[in-house]
């Protein structure tokens, strides 16, 4: 029998956040305060320790590339996490708006999780970004309907992201990124690459590997993968004003969240 995919070794270069000993599920709770975490019956006990380092180091990481507050992993509470059950046949990660949960597959899930992880925060973010936001809606679809943004200097920044993402310098058309996804969709005959809540989590993933800290269970594939090469993820100097846009957000947003918490 073949190993699963835990087994394999994810190449990151971030801090050493664990000191070398093991965490479980409930240490990833209790620092990132999410909501839960629910962990498959056929997930072993060696699977659930390969599972908990990984989720844990990439969380950091993440933490770190964006430079926020434990709390904004887990969306302030609200996120909950699943490790082998809750995800979708044929995925290797998941979000269900539904429920509100990251679910990642036993034998999948190494590289996707910077992707799922912007989904659940695009799903998040909806309801605090617009007056009057639809329910269970995703600021990146939303934002594209015109909706109106509640006004705040960080609600605008993200426009700016979604602005840069989905259209033209000019504001007159669809960006180059958006064109080659609905091109690319057409060809395959489907509404996938194209989907704003889609292109949004693919350039977010982009935005997190193009960062000095590198995690492989955390992202891979936006560079040299096949889908790269069709050309799905941003790169070049439009990545550059991404990835600017990107982390100057999280920067700001961490720094907020900061300045309001309470002194010790």
């Amino acid at each position: 029998m073949s190993q699963s995919r835990l087994h394999k070794p994810y190449y990151r270069n971030g801090e050493n956040h664990r000191g070398g000993a093991d965490v479980n599920f409930v240490d990833i709770l209790n620092v990132f305060g999410f909501s839960s975490a629910n962990v498959g019956k056929w997930v072993t006990s060696h699977e659930q320790q390969l599972a908990a380092n990984l989720i844990f180091d990439s969380f950091c990481d993440l933490q770190d590339i964006l430079q926020v507050p434990p709390q904004v992993i887990s969306l302030n509470g609200s996120l909950s996490l699943a490790f082998g059950t809750g995800g979708q046949k044929n995925t290797c990660a998941h979000y269900n708006s539904q429920t509100k949960t990251l679910a990642l597959a036993k034998n999948a899930g190494g590289g996707a999780l910077a992707h799922e992880w912007f989904h659940a925060f695009d799903h998040y973010i909806c309801q605090r970004m617009f007056s009057q936001p639809p329910h269970r809606g995703f600021a990146s679809s939303t934002w594209l309907e015109k909706h109106a943004v509640i006004a705040h200097p960080l609600n605008h920044l993200l426009s700016d992201f979604f602005s840069t993402l989905f259209l033209s310098d000019d504001g007159k058309k669809g960006s180059s990124y958006l064109q080659c996804s609905v091109r690319l969709d057409k060809h395959l005959k489907q509404f996938y690459y194209a989907r704003p809540e889609e292109l949004s989590a693919r350039a977010f993933e982009a935005v997190i590997q193009h960062h000095s800290i590198k995690n492989h269970f955390l992202v891979k594939g936006t560079k040299q993968s096949q889908e790269a090469q069709l050309g799905i993820y941003p790169d070049g100097e439009y990545l550059n004003r991404l990835s600017q846009l990107t982390l100057t957000y999280f920067n700001w947003l961490g720094q907020a969240i900061t300045a309001k918490s309470p002194t010790k």
